[in-house]
C-alpha cells in the first residue's frame, strides 16, 4: 500500500512540475496518472482471466498492492489444495473402509432411493451399486415390513427379513438417519443365520426338554405328595421328603418359566390384542402378593382405574405379577414396596418401586439375563427361578415398551415399564342413568 500511495504521489508531483515550469500545457496534468491506472487495468484484467481458468498463481509476483493481491490468493489457492487433498485422502479411506466390513451399508435419500452401497450390500440385499443408484429399496427387496418400518422412524429394534434373492439368509436391518438433510438414512444389513439357527435350535431344545420333564416330574411330585401325608410314614422320613417337595415345586416353577420364555420366543407378534384393565389385573396380583408377604412388607398402590392398555392380557399379567412378586421375595421384611399405574408424558407407565437394600451398579446390566442372580443363596432361599425379569423383557419387547431399572445401594429400587403413547387408552366416561 505504500509504495502504490508513493508511485502515486510521485506521478502527480512530476506533472505538477512540468506544468508550473512550463514544459507542458496544463491540459497535461489530467493525464499524468494514466501510466499509473493503465497499470492497474492490467493486472485486473490478468488477475480475473487467470480466476476464470482457473490457474495456478504463483511466483515472481509485482510489487505494491497487486504483489500483495496475488500473494495472498496463491496461499488461499495452496490451502484449497491441502483441503480437496485432504478430502480425497478421507473419502478414499473412508470408502475402503466401507468396502471391507462385512455388513452391507446402505444410503438413502430422502426419498428411500440408493445414493450409495458398499459391495457386501449385494449378497446381503441383492444391491448393486451403482447399478442400482436412484432405485427405491423397497424395490429391489420387496419385503412388506420394510416401508412402514423406514417411514416410521421407531429404529431402536432391528427388522428381520428373508431377502428374496437368496431364502437361505437371516439379515437384520437397523435403520439411523444420516447425512445433513433431513430424510436421509443409512441402513446397515447383518446377516444373522447362523445366530437365528442358533437360537432356534436353543428354543427348540428348552421347550422339548420342559415338556419331557414336566410330566415325571409331576409323577414324581404326587408320590412325594401321597408319601408324606401317609400315616405309616416314620416321623423321621417326614422332613426329607417335605424338602423333596418344595425342591420339586421350585423345579415345576422353574420348567413353567422356562416354557414361557420359549412360547414368547418362538410365537411372533400376538395379534389378538385388545384393550386391558390393568387396574383389574393388578388387584388380584397385589392380593396374592400379601398373601406371599405374610405381614412382612408394606404394599402401597398408586393406580388409575380409567388408564387401560392396549396388549395381550395373559402376557401382561405376567410382567406385572412378576415385577411384584421378585419386589416381595427380595426385598427384607419391613420393605415398603409401592405398586404405580398411571399416564406419563411419554406413555402409559407402570412401576414397582421399594425402599430395601439396593442393587449394586455392576448387576443391573445383567439383570434381565436367565437364571442370573444378585444373590445366589437368597434367591433360591426366596423361591425364585431367575427367569423372571427374562420373562418380563420379552413381554414388554412384544408390546414395543421398554423396562428401565434404577437402583442405589441403601435407598432401594424402581423396575418402569414404560408403554408407548399409541398404547394407552382411557376409559370413555359412562353415561349417566336417570332414575325412573
Amino acid at each position: 500500500m505504500r509504495f502504490e500511495l508513493a508511485a502515486l504521489a510521485i506521478t502527480l508531483a512530476l506533472g505538477a512540475a512540468l506544468v508550473l515550469f512550463g514544459m507542458a500545457p496544463a491540459w497535461v496534468w489530467p493525464l499524468v496518472p494514466l501510466p499509473y491506472l493503465m497499470r492497474h487495468l492490467y493486472h485486473l484484467v490478468r488477475l480475473t482471466h487467470l480466476i476464470r481458468r482457473r490457474q495456478r498463481l504463483s511466483p515472481p509476483f509485482p510489487r505494491g498492492l497487486w504483489g500483495e493481491v496475488y500473494g495472498s490468493l496463491a496461499r488461499y489457492q495452496q490451502r484449497g489444495r491441502k483441503g480437496r487433498k485432504r478430502q480425497v485422502r478421507f473419502t478414499r479411506r473412508f470408502r475402503q473402509a466401507a468396502d471391507a466390513v462385512p455388513d452391507g451399508l446402505v444410503i438413502l435419500d430422502k426419498l428411500q432411493r440408493i445414493e450409495w452401497a458398499n459391495p457386501a450390500a449385494a449378497p446381503l440385499l441383492d444391491v448393486h451399486w451403482p447399478r442400482d443408484e436412484g432405485r427405491r429399496l423397497s424395490e429391489l427387496l420387496a419385503q412388506p415390513d420394510l416401508t412402514p418400518f423406514i417411514e416410521v422412524g421407531e429404529y431402536l429394534r432391528p427388522l428381520e427379513i428373508t431377502p428374496e434373492h437368496n431364502r437361505a439368509l437371516m439379515v437384520s436391518l437397523r435403520i439411523a438417519p444420516f447425512g445433513e438433510h433431513k430424510g436421509e438414512r443409512l441402513v446397515v444389513a447383518r446377516d444373522i443365520t447362523k445366530l437365528y439357527h442358533l437360537n432356534m435350535i436353543r428354543r427348540d431344545f428348552v421347550a422339548n426338554a420342559s415338556h419331557e420333564l414336566r410330566t415325571p416330574l409331576t409323577v414324581i411330585a404326587g408320590f412325594l405328595e401321597n408319601l408324606a401325608d401317609a400315616p405309616a410314614t416314620p416321623v423321621n422320613h417326614r422332613r426329607p421328603l417335605t424338602l423333596m417337595q418344595h425342591q420339586a415345586k421350585r423345579m415345576r416353577s422353574i420348567i413353567d418359566d422356562l416354557l414361557t420364555l420359549s412360547r414368547l420366543e418362538m410365537d411372533g407378534q400376538d395379534t389378538a390384542q385388545g384393550p386391558v384393565d390393568v387396574a383389574a389385573e393388578l388387584e388380584p396380583i397385589v392380593h396374592e402378593a400379601l398373601a406371599l408377604s405374610d405381614g412382612r412388607h408394606r404394599i402401597e398402590c398408586s393406580v388409575d382405574p380409567e388408564l387401560l392398555l392396549i396388549g395381550n392380557q395373559v402376557e401382561l399379567r405376567s410382567a406385572f405379577s412378576n415385577l411384584i412378586y421378585n419386589a416381595v421375595r427380595h426385598t427384607a421384611p419391613g420393605t415398603r414396596i409401592c405398586v404405580r399405574w398411571a399416564l406419563d408424558a411419554d406413555g402409559a407407565l407402570f412401576s414397582v418401586a421399594d425402599d430395601g437394600e439396593g442393587i449394586a451398579p455392576e448387576h443391573l446390566p445383567r439383570l434381565t439375563e436367565r437364571f442370573y442372580r444378585v444373590d445366589q443363596g437368597r434367591s433360591r432361599a426366596a423361591g425364585g427361578t431367575g427367569l423372571g425379569l427374562a420373562i418380563v423383557k420379552h413381554v414388554l419387547n412384544r408390546h414395543e415398551a421398554n423396562l428401565l431399572i434404577a437402583s442405589t445401594l441403601g435407598k432401594g429400587s424402581r423396575f418402569t415399564c414404560q408403554f408407548p403413547p399409541g398404547r394407552a387408552l382411557v376409559r370413555p366416561p359412562q353415561p349417566l342413568i336417570a332414575a325412573a
